[in-house]
């Protein structure tokens, strides 16, 4: 099976010039098939902040009312979106920046209303995996956006790591995938306050042992979760690690 490297950067990294610029050599320097998925959250809130509009954020989570999500519509799918674009194909990268309406790339539902209204939240339901490795093997570089759409017409908010997790799920059945989650430490830390004690490697036995040492905990917890929800689903490991090494292959291997 062939090959491919499918990368979710944070908002952080593709928001200021000098991170972007680096990225994106590190990304057009990678062999082989490959996806980008992007985050924008911080360009998000300080355009909505410009127009005026105030940003509720719940657990971390944006609330998205119907004026919210037309910033966010306009910030990840139009200028963080375009930006890389353009930033690879300076490169010699074909890339194709596309959000989950784009040929029905990604539906979602809209998130039931429990505890939280978290308002035009879409939880994806359906990815349109045919399109997009027949797009890849053309020789096309997709960069995904964080949003996605309903197929009545309305976009949906989407949380930027399940993009790239239900995009390698579904891209497992055509390709032999890793899936790389970049964020601001080299990898999952033995010691939090120790940016130098990576843990290489982690199979589930080791995630057990470590999560009721205590070693893992909090959000690194959910996110290993997910990466075992994709390892299940068929994709062939998740590599977690900074933006800057993607690469080098270093950071934590799960599989």
């Amino acid at each position: 099976m062939e090959k491919l490297v499918l990368i979710k950067v944070g908002g952080k990294i593709v928001e200021e010039e000098e991170t972007l610029r680096r990225l994106l050599s590190d990304f057009a320097a990678i062999e082989g098939y490959k996806v980008l998925v992007h985050g924008g959250g911080r360009s998000a809130t300080k355009l909505a902040a410009q127009l005026g509009i105030e940003c509720k954020m719940v657990n971390g989570r944006r609330i998205t009312d119907a004026e919210t999500l037309k910033v966010v519509t306009m910030v990840y799918g139009g200028l963080v979106n375009k930006n890389i674009v353009a930033g690879l194909q300076a490169l010699g990268v074909n890339a194709l920046g596309l959000t989950g309406a784009d040929m029905n790339l990604m539906r979602s539902d809209k998130r039931p209303v429990k505890e939280v209204d978290y308002g035009f939240v879409g939880d994806v339901k359906e990815v349109n995996a045919d399109l997009l490795a027949t797009l890849i093997h053309q020789g096309i570089v997709p960069v995904l956006a964080p949003l996605t759409h309903d197929k009545q017409g309305h976009m949906l908010n989407t949380n930027a790591d399940t993009i790239a997790g239900e995009a390698a799920k579904a891209l497992a059945r055509h390709f032999e995938v890793t899936l790389m989650f970049c964020f601001e430490k080299k990898g999952v830390l033995r010691d939090e306050r120790d940016d130098e004690s990576v843990i290489p490697e982690i199979d589930r036995s080791a995630f057990k042992e470590y999560v009721e040492q205590g070693i893992i905990q909090g959000g690194m917890i959910p996110k290993l979760e997910n990466a075992y929800q994709a390892i299940d689903a068929g994709v062939k490991q998740v590599i977690i690690t900074q933006a800057t090494e993607i690469h080098q292959g270093k950071g934590t291997r799960v599989f």
